[in-house]
């Protein structure tokens, strides 16, 4: 696989994680080569088998107080959120294969394919594989993505009103996968079409 452009990498592999015997056998051999990463300057995050740092620990997102499969109802218990885009979308392995989380809406797409392939996709083209458009924009308006934040878009790429333009910001991880937690469930009854009111709290 292909390991350039990594500006993180986690720490020691916990052998004491009672996460490890849910995860495939793949997932676990390679964590414990090197237990997670941030590649792409936050493009790509693989998350590992730890307890700390919080946004990089896969027990985390399945069992801590944001585990998704408490916050989106296409999310079982059983599936591993292994990986995340710059924008807060989730990767995720369901019976070996990956689906990805659409985090604004809430739905579900099915790759087909497994781990290897996921890896490869990503290393060949990243860019395009990832949906890496929002993290060049946020760079090339001389912003950038630290380990453990995520951009931030307004209005969501979900609206009608994205088409004219987003504003883009990094914030800390946790603040962005709660309000997008939050805002799929606000808009999970709505009908196509059908308008509704997103409001700034600073």
């Amino acid at each position: 696989m292909n390991l350039e452009h990594i500006t993180y990498t986690g720490p020691e592999f916990d052998e004491s994680s009672n996460v490890i015997e849910n995860l495939p056998d793949n997932l676990v051999s390679l964590l414990r080569q090197i237990n997670g990463f941030v590649q792409y300057g936050g493009g790509l995050h693989l998350r590992g088998v730890c307890n700390e740092p919080e946004w990089h620990s896969i027990e985390n997102m399945m069992n801590g107080p944001i585990s998704l499969h408490n916050s989106y109802t296409a999310i079982t218990d059983t599936d591993i959120p292994f990986a995340e885009d710059c924008v807060g979308d989730h990767f995720l392995l369901r019976n070996r294969n990956v689906i990805k989380l659409l985090s604004e809406t809430g739905e579900v797409e099915e790759y087909g394919f497994g781990l290897a392939t996921f890896l490869n996709n990503a290393a060949e083209n990243p860019v395009e594989f990832l949906g890496m458009e929002p993290l060049l924009q946020l760079q090339n308006e001389g912003g950038e993505l630290k380990p453990g934040e995520l951009i931030h878009v307004y209005p969501p790429f979900c609206t009608k009103e994205a088409a004219n333009g987003v504003s883009l910001k990094a914030v800390p991880s946790s603040e962005a996968l709660l309000y997008l937690a939050d805002f799929s469930k606000q808009i999970s009854g709505l009908g196509e079409g059908e308008q509704f009111e997103v409001k700034l709290v600073e």
